[in-house]
C-alpha cells in the first residue's frame, strides 16, 4: 500500500503522516532523508525528532533508500523533496541525470512489500523562480510527484493542516 501526502510548507503533512503510521503500526518506521544544509535546518530536524515517541525507529538515508529491506513494515519517508535535493545536488543540478536516478532508486524501492507513507512538497504553486536551477527543481518536483502519484493507492493534499483526499 502506498500513501502519497503532499502540500505546501507547514501544511501539516508530516504529522498527519505520523499520525496515520501510529494508527496502521505500533512500530512505524520514519525513513528520514534530509542531509543538514544549516543551523536553521537542523532545528526543524530536531522539531520533527521530537515529534516523534520511542515506538519509531528511525532509518536515515539520503539518497539509496532502496538498500533499507522494510518488509511487511509501515514507513514514513520524510521527505521525497530533500531527498530529490541530495541528487540534484549531487549531479551539479542535472535535470535529466536526477530524474532518471531518482525515477530508479523509486521503482526499486517500491518492489518491496511494505506500507509506504511518502511526504513530498507541492512547490510549483508559488512564485516563478529566480534562477534556472530553481525553475529546474520545481519540473522535476513536480515529476516526481505525478510518478509517485500515479503509482500511489491513496493521495491527500494537505491545506491549513487539513487532508484533502485526492486519490
Amino acid at each position: 500500500m502506498i500513501y502519497f501526502i503532499t502540500g505546501g510548507q507547514r501544511s501539516g503533512k508530516s504529522k498527519f503522516a505520523q499520525q496515520l503510521a501510529k494508527r496502521l503500526s505500533d512500530t512505524p518506521i520514519y525513513l528520514a532523508t534530509s542531509r543538514v544544509w544549516d543551523d536553521n535546518h537542523l532545528a526543524r530536524i530536531r522539531r520533527h525528532q521530537i515529534d516523534r515517541d520511542a515506538s519509531w525507529r528511525t532509518v536515515e538515508e539520503e539518497k539509496y533508500i532502496s538498500k533499507h529491506q522494510f518488509t511487511r513494515e509501515v514507513v514514513v519517508l520524510d521527505c521525497i523533496t530533500l531527498w530529490l535535493t541530495n541528487f540534484f545536488a549531487d549531479t551539479e543540478f542535472n535535470l535529466d541525470e536526477t530524474l532518471e536516478l531518482a525515477k530508479g532508486e523509486l521503482l526499486e524501492f517500491l518492489e518491496q512489500d511494505f506500507t509506504l507513507i511518502a511526504i513530498s512538497n507541492e512547490i510549483g504553486m508559488g512564485l516563478h523562480g529566480e534562477h534556472e536551477s530553481g525553475r529546474k527543481f520545481v519540473d522535476l518536483q513536480g515529476w516526481i510527484n505525478q510518478f509517485l502519484a500515479e503509482r500511489a493507492d491513496e493521495v491527500f493534499f494537505m491545506v491549513s493542516g487539513l487532508p484533502l483526499k485526492v486519490k
